[in-house]
């Protein structure tokens, strides 16, 4: 029965990717950038939302007054797809995100992509991609977007952890901008691989904004990763029913 209704929410996602992403790539043009985010939004909760309905995984949130009013880098853990789509919702405000430049390939999604100007970096390309993130995630933020990043670069397994990488850190550090890092445990219901998605509620965790200015990009990241994975071992450990 998990697999059944996974595979149905997965039909319902390709669908309605399919559907935004079309809308975007077409018309969002015709839209001030700071009202873009209602259509990736709607992309969010609707997918949410079938999510809830079809597979019986909904979440929960705390710490959203941790959440500046203006721009800022939020810095987030990455267990599985599901916070890809869901922290549009939740940080409920223009963003961009940092991603492989792989993905403005992929049919509708990166036209999506390229529509909400994500800053696709060439992940081995090393230096050149941090100067790349700097650069134009000044731009981004200045112009009121907030900017996403998973510094762990991948999806990384319940339990496991890899270095942190310190693009985003190097970031808040040239831009002044605040840190904003955030932890959950999506990966126990969703994993990295494999299509099958289990009912339960996922928890969020936002932590306050970390103020950047003065502190160099190894502090922020150290702060930032310290939080992050301290607070993923007090989350709930949970065995979703199969």
């Amino acid at each position: 029965m998990t697999f059944l209704r996974s595979s149905l929410f997965f039909l319902a996602f390709v669908l309605n990717t399919i559907f935004f992403a079309l809308i975007a790539s077409t018309f969002i043009w015709l839209i001030p950038e700071k009202s873009r985010f209602h259509i990736d939004g709607a992309w969010s909760r609707t997918n949410l939302f079938a999510l809830k309905v079809i597979c019986g995984l909904n979440y929960r949130v705390e710490g959203l007054e941790n959440l500046p009013k203006g721009s800022f880098i939020a810095l987030a853990k990455h267990q599985s797809t599901w916070e890809t789509i869901a922290l549009i919702h939740i940080l409920n405000r223009p963003v961009a995100w940092v991603v492989k430049k792989e993905l403005l390939s992929v049919p509708f999604f990166g036209w999506a992509l390229r529509a909400f100007r994500a800053i696709a970096i060439d992940r081995k390309s090393g230096r050149k991609a941090v100067v790349q993130i700097v650069k134009e995630g000044i731009n981004r933020l200045d112009a009121g977007l907030s900017i996403i990043i998973f510094p762990e670069g991948t999806r990384v397994a319940p339990g496991e952890k890899k270095r942190y990488g310190i693009g985003g850190s190097i970031l808040a550090e040239k831009s002044g901008y605040p840190v904003v890092p955030i932890a959950h445990n999506a990966g126990q219901f969703w994993a990295r691989r494999g299509i099958n998605k289990y009912p339960g509620v996922i928890d969020v965790r936002i932590g306050s904004a970390i103020k950047t200015q003065g502190k160099s990009a190894t502090e922020i990241n150290s702060e930032v990763e310290e939080w992050i994975e301290s607070t993923i071992d007090r989350l709930p450990q949970c065995t979703p029913s199969q």
